[in-house]
């Protein structure tokens, strides 16, 4: 019997900005307990509007204030809202029932979990979808959110049938009314900190905020639970200010010199498409798969990590990576025509384009990569990474970065100091003929957005199947 039936009478739950990747998944999982949801968000676009209608949630597009007459049971208020907002204002001012996603997911659905939570500020999308993985092959049948759709499972949410759930634990604030990282709800038997470095420069004045946040979530961790943390100076760092909770550390080492490290990854290829993993200085498995780049051989061994605290051995672990399909919108093939192939990419922060750029020229050579980014996410857009942006790309051929409106810092700039060629393009339709011009000869075209990118991605498919004759 799920964990709220026969203590928590079904709701009528109406969630807004139900669209993010967190609050669709959670709305799936509240209609998996039987609770009617309905939502509405100003921003809705695959996948997660496809997954909710297939959820058969009614959406709303916008924010009237007609949406909540009659009033729900309960009103679960997104993080992108704040004051100011009709719906917020009118909830306030009616004194309707509200809460915050985090709070309410970690109330309800993992009062009694194991939860398995992957934190970090790269890979913790791919992480988790790993994680559950692992466990679903070992017959674990593991509940999980995860800020992305994995391939295995065509999914971004579960209720699961064990006490075991894996969720992408989220440093961003919880909601206008908590100001506390969402992560601190979820309450983690077994943590992975995967790295941490300065981002969401919208909401923290520096790394040491991200720090203090990441020590809540430390704190919360039983002493009889498990830490997994990168060998990162700054996780590091963090961990040095209190830590209650059993260590394990990983790396990626090829050099042998980290004796002290737990788990560590040795690669077999370059491209890191073939890996062995080590515990305890002794080799205990191989992973062959479709992944490529070291970032994701990081991923990978903290996932293992993970697996093993609750009873999964490194042979399984390493044999269900294999068969790993990887998750929709990280480096995701959207089409192949003409020798040329367009991938879909989350990457918004430099360190993920470099080591997302890095990976796939380790696996194409001297093939022409060009990167086509939108520089959409609240750091971007304030121009805090500039002085590293135009380093990250190094490894592609060429790169067009996307100049909205909203851009709060001229690209020209930045891009004086390009180590490749690169140009800023205002027009999204221009942008998807220079892009196809780039490549006349085929090559690899990587988008990389953490939005819909006013639909580049299939105009520049479309495209390019037209251009290829199909």
């Amino acid at each position: 019997m799920p964990a709220d039936e026969g203590t928590v009478r079904l709701m009528h739950i109406h969630i807004l900005g139900i669209c993010g990747t967190f609050m669709g998944s959670l709305a799936q999982l509240a209609v998996a307990r039987g609770h009617k949801v309905t939502g509405c968000d100003d921003n809705v676009y695959p996948p997660m509007s496809t997954q909710l209608a297939q959820a058969g949630i009614a959406l709303v597009e916008g924010y009237g204030t007609a949406q909540l007459e009659p009033a729900p049971d309960l009103v679960v208020i997104g993080n992108a809202l704040s004051r100011g907002n009709p719906l917020v204002e009118y909830v306030l001012d009616n004194n309707l029932p509200y809460t915050s996603g985090p709070q309410w997911f970690g109330d309800v659905f993992l009062r009694d979990k194991w939860v398995l939570a992957v934190a970090g500020t790269h890979g913790k999308t791919t992480t988790s979808g790993m994680l559950a993985w692992i466990l679903d092959c070992a017959g674990m049948a593991p509940g999980f959110l995860i800020g992305g759709v994995p391939g295995n499972f065509g999914v971004s949410a579960r209720a699961g049938g064990t006490p075991f759930f894996v969720v992408e634990a989220d440093e961003y604030d919880t909601a206008f009314f908590d100001k506390r990282s969402k992560f601190v709800h979820y309450h983690p038997r077994t943590v992975i900190l995967n790295n941490l470095e300065y981002d969401h420069a919208d909401i923290f004045p520096d790394i040491a905020a991200i720090q203090t946040q990441f020590h809540h979530l430390i704190r919360t961790v039983p002493g009889d639970g498990l830490v997994i943390a990168a060998n990162d100076v700054t996780i590091c760092d963090t961990l040095e200010k209190g830590c209650w909770t059993p260590v394990e550390r990983f790396a990626v080492a090829d050099d042998h010199k980290a004796a002290e490290l737990i788990w560590r990854a040795g690669l077999e290829t370059k491209d890191g498409s073939e890996f062995a993993v080590y515990y305890q200085g002794k080799k205990a498995g191989t992973v062959s798969w479709n992944a490529t780049g070291e970032h994701n051989v990081g991923n990978a061994l903290a996932a293992i990590a993970a697996a093993r605290h609750v009873g999964v051995t490194t042979d399984v672990a390493c044999r269900a990576l294999c068969e790993f399909k990887g998750v929709k919108r990280r480096m995701e093939v959207l089409e192949n025509s003409a020798g040329v192939t367009v991938y879909d990419d989350f990457a918004h922060h430099p360190t993920a384009i470099a080591a997302t750029l890095q990976g796939l020229r380790n696996k194409v050579g001297t093939e022409k990569i060009v990167a086509v980014i939108e520089p959409r996410s609240n750091t971007m857009q304030m121009g805090v990474h500039n002085a590293t942006l135009t380093e990250a790309t190094a490894q592609a051929s060429e790169v067009l970065w996307y100049r909205p409106d909203t851009l709060g810092w001229n690209p020209d700039e930045a891009i004086a100091s390009s180590p490749v060629p690169a140009r800023a393009v205002a027009s999204l339709d221009s942008l998807v003929e220079l892009a196809l011009a780039a490549v006349p000869d085929g090559g690899h075209i990587v988008v990389m957005s953490n939005g819909g990118f006013g639909g580049f991605h299939q105009r520049l498919v479309d495209r390019l199947k037209q251009r290829a004759g199909e």
